[in-house]
């Protein structure tokens, strides 16, 4: 029996409803209602009179808080103390697009903060890595989040949103969208990938017709190819150092820009994990870090072109 359900049944109790409990644990009635039912099953008796309009806690309920309200008080306290220590090691996947940009800044926030918890990062694309955090293989992974998330056994908690953009040949002197892909091919980000679905739904509304038919799953293989001059795309804004390596010309969406949400996704079963409120930490840190660049990082403005409505 988790902790996490005898401290909702503290709140349940002492606030009257589910409704009023699961506001101030921060989870949904339906979720109190389900902890509060496997509590009954683990006492093997009930906790909650339902034959009236208001569910009202027996006298057994009462006394399960009366007996554990001061082991949680204690057990919170010891766990918020600044005191304690927090070690092990977390497995944590980050997309490869992200790794450059968040994983430097992360490691160096965790090992100041946290010295004795250590990070095993591991890389992939989305779909994978959120796998291997369902099937308990990573403890956590920065991805793309899917349009649809649903229920189920996943937290995801967002971090950052990114806008893509439109990247062309350095030389490219066109002023809208619906020209870019007039003159040039248009070289896709996987289609089985979050970012390549917005790219292509983006595209599909708003341009119509498009040529070419190279497909890749590398944004920095596209970035490469569209600096070259074999190409557009539509992906990530590029970050400063394959700007350097790759010149190209990055240009803003628009209104109708495809906007990719990146989070944090974990276990709901690990919610209350100290490790991995750390890694939140140290994550938020380092993406206020590399904010400082956020005018750069959100839409480079070399010659800006608004698209075609």
């Amino acid at each position: 029996m988790r902790m996490a359900t005898l401290a909702t049944l503290e709140a349940v109790v002492r606030n009257g409803s589910f409704a009023a409990a699961a506001h101030e644990v921060n989870i949904t009635p339906s979720a109190v209602s389900m902890q509060m039912k496997q509590l009954e099953q683990y006492l093997g008796q009930q906790l909650f009179d339902r034959s009236g309009l208001h569910v009202r806690p027996t006298q057994v309920a009462r006394d399960v808080v009366e007996l554990m309200r001061s082991p949680l008080h204690h057990l919170e306290a010891l766990r918020r103390s600044s005191s304690t220590v927090v070690e092990g090691h977390l497995r944590v996947g980050i997309i490869e697009s992200m790794q450059a940009q968040l994983l430097p800044g992360t490691l160096r926030i965790m090992n100041s903060r946290y010295p004795r918890l250590h990070l095993k990062p591991a890389r992939g694309r989305s779909a994978s890595l959120t796998a291997a955090v369902k099937a308990g293989e990573l403890d956590a992974a920065f991805v793309a989040q899917p349009l649809r998330v649903g229920g189920g056994v996943l937290h995801w908690e967002p971090m950052l949103r990114r806008e893509l953009v439109l990247i062309a040949p350095g030389t490219a002197t066109e002023s809208s969208i619906a020209a870019f892909f007039r003159r040039y091919d248009w070289i896709r980000y996987d289609r089985d990938t979050v970012s390549g679905s917005l790219a292509t739904r983006f595209v599909n509304e708003q341009v119509g017709e498009s040529r070419g038919n190279l497909e890749l799953d590398s944004a920095m293989a596209i970035i490469a190819m569209v600096s070259a001059g074999l190409g557009i795309s539509i992906v990530q804004p590029p970050d400063a150092a394959q700007l350097t390596s790759y010149p190209v010309r990055v240009v803003k969406l628009g209104r109708a820009a495809p906007t990719l949400q990146l989070s944090l996704v974990t276990r709901k079963a690990d919610e209350d994990s100290r490790p991995l409120q750390a890694l939140r930490d140290a994550l938020r840190a380092a993406l206020v870090d590399t904010d400082g660049t956020a005018s750069r990082r959100d839409g480079y403005p070399p010659r800006a072109a608004d698209p075609d409505r």
